[in-house]
């Protein structure tokens, strides 16, 4: 891979992770970016639904979505392995959502006319 295409698909993931939250999210932010040949890493995190701190991982094809519940740890928000080259990211993407709407009290997103 090269580094014009990583950088690519970390604007591609942002964008759509926007794309698909919209309104529900805010302080999206790309770091730890590692590029070196035969290994490429970078995270997005963000807050979403003004209720969690979501962290997006890459890391040489496997990625993922975590929760941050502080002090440095985070709960996985799905069960299995996914890899970037074999996921429809919006599709994942949604899942996502929809596995984070399910975890918030439906009474707060309906305060906020998120639901």
């Amino acid at each position: 891979m090269h580094q014009n295409d990583i950088k690519r698909m970390r604007m591609e993931i942002a964008r759509t992770i926007k794309e698909v939250f919209g309104n529900r999210i805010k302080s999206l932010e790309i770091y730890d970016i590692v590029e070196v040949p035969s290994h490429w890493a970078f995270k997005i995190k963000f807050i979403v639904y003004d209720y969690f701190v979501v962290l997006f991982n890459y890391e040489l094809d496997i990625i993922g979505f975590s929760i941050e519940l502080g002090s440095g740890k985070y709960v996985s928000l799905s069960q299995e392995k996914h890899c970037y080259s074999n996921t429809d990211m919006a599709t994942f993407i949604n899942e996502i959502k929809e596995e984070l709407e399910l975890r918030i009290p439906d009474k707060y997103l309906i305060a906020r006319g998120w639901m």
